[in-house]
């Protein structure tokens, strides 16, 4: 008899966990995110039960959604899944914690010296790893080439913060549907602060000082948090405290946005002229500046882990290792067209020439995640690593309460200052409870 595994993501009614119980005596819950590359990982497997014998189904939730729900029953050992879509923010915490089943004894042809050093560093806790990467990403700055060019402007290799927002006044032309610059605007710790925290990095700013004390508060988070409202309210889109990634990621593919700073995982869709109606018109170049280069552009993975309650290691690990392997990679540019293939994982994608061909900006991506260093995030020493992110368990909550300070003052229901104060109030409460101070 087949086995039965079923991939859900996050959210799903707790009747229908039960119903797939049901269904079949050995069941695996996957949960994972709605971004297009994992859509792709949906479609493609028919060929992993082709394979293996083993039935798939899948359910997928929005990013905000499958985090609550997979920390959730991570920490409070529910067993809901057999299969995690992480990042590279939870796996080191989850590893010490012994959350996560660590990933020993891949085969030889599975190559895991072609994952890109930094990124297996990311999935790593004391040397083992406990995920393996689906695709990662930095961030960059895309912009449309048809739109500057009828303004007679030129965007430079290395933007600087002032620069854009220049273009942003020039490219925008709401009349027309067309705003001079989108950015993530949805509340949440992997959401508008993802990018935020580039933002506040490249400003001179930092989460904590030396002594974990919080500096929300200091002039260069001000002056970051009015750059993002500012340029938001005057150039960015209607509604912009629910667009998220892919809500963004949609109004530039439809040709709604003069520019988008945000993940390199975009660019296979936006090059694209099947998912994408600006595809002969995108340009790319580096993540602006402000005051530093340091921390500007980010370094995630997205991947898969097994959880420590997982009653089905084996076969689970049997997807993994499908999923995020070089026959994957090079099954899913056959499939959905070279250009399309997950990024930012194995250094065999960038020295493939049918990837170099399809993909004119995988040099530039290759780049801005070697050259993205978690150790050194920030112009004034830190006691924490990560760039988007704090790699501490308490960032979650603290991450998603300033992010929800920061919506606020995009909507204009309270003033930047007033925001700030909150978050840094909030913060502060947290990291004595915590113990920090």
């Amino acid at each position: 008899m087949k086995k039965h595994i079923a991939y859900a993501f996050g959210g799903i009614a707790a009747g229908l966990f039960g119903l797939m119980a049901s269904a079949s005596a050995e069941t695996l819950t996957i949960a994972t995110v709605n971004n297009p590359d994992m859509l792709q990982m949906q479609k493609l497997s028919p060929q992993f039960t082709k394979e293996t014998g083993i039935k798939l189904d899948f359910v997928v939730l929005p990013e905000n959604t499958l985090r609550q729900r997979v920390t959730t029953d991570i920490a409070t050992n529910s067993g809901n899944f057999d299969i995690v879509t992480v990042g590279s923010y939870e796996v080191p915490i989850w590893g010490k914690s012994g959350w996560l089943t660590p990933i020993k004894g891949l085969p030889a042809s599975y190559d895991v010296a072609d994952i890109f050093p930094s990124v297996r560093k990311g999935l790593s806790y004391k040397g083992s790893l406990y995920a393996l990467p689906f695709y990662a990403e930095s961030s960059v700055t895309y912009y449309r080439k048809d739109l500057f060019k009828a303004a007679g402007i030129t965007m430079p290799a290395h933007p600087t913060y002032k620069e854009i927002e220049q273009y942003a006044a020039k490219v925008n032309d709401p009349a027309k549907g067309i705003y001079g610059m989108c950015l993530r605007g949805l509340p949440g710790w992997g959401e508008n602060m993802a990018y935020f925290d580039t933002l506040v990095n490249t400003f001179g700013g930092r989460w904590f000082n030396m002594k974990w004390q919080p500096r929300l508060d200091s002039a260069a988070w001000k002056n970051a948090a009015n750059y993002y409202v500012n340029i938001e309210k005057k150039y960015g889109p209607p509604n912009v405290t629910s667009n998220g990634f892919t809500e963004t990621l949609a109004l530039f593919s439809q040709g709604k946005c003069g520019m988008w700073i945000d993940s390199t995982v975009a660019a296979g869709s936006l090059w694209d002229p099947k998912t994408s109606k600006v595809a002969a018109d995108v340009g790319m170049v580096d993540a602006p500046i402000a005051v530093t280069p340091k921390g500007a552009h980010w370094l995630w993975a997205w991947s898969l882990a097994i959880p420590k309650t997982t009653r089905h290691k084996a076969d689970a690990m049997k997807f993994l290792q499908w999923a995020t392997s070089k026959n994957y990679i090079a099954l899913a540019g056959k499939t959905f067209g070279w250009v399309q293939t997950p990024p930012g994982t194995r250094i065999s994608t960038y020295s493939n020439p049918n990837y170099i061909k399809a993909a004119p900006f995988a040099g530039m991506v290759k780049k801005a995640i070697l050259s993205a260093d978690p150790t050194d995030p920030t112009l004034k020493k830190v006691p924490y690593t990560g760039v988007q992110f704090v790699a501490i368990p308490q960032f979650e909550g603290i991450g998603t309460e300033v992010g929800q300070q920061l919506a606020a003052a995009l909507s204009g229901q309270k003033s930047v200052d007033a925001a700030l104060t909150q978050a840094q109030a909030a913060t502060g409460r947290t990291m004595k409870e915590a113990g920090y101070k």
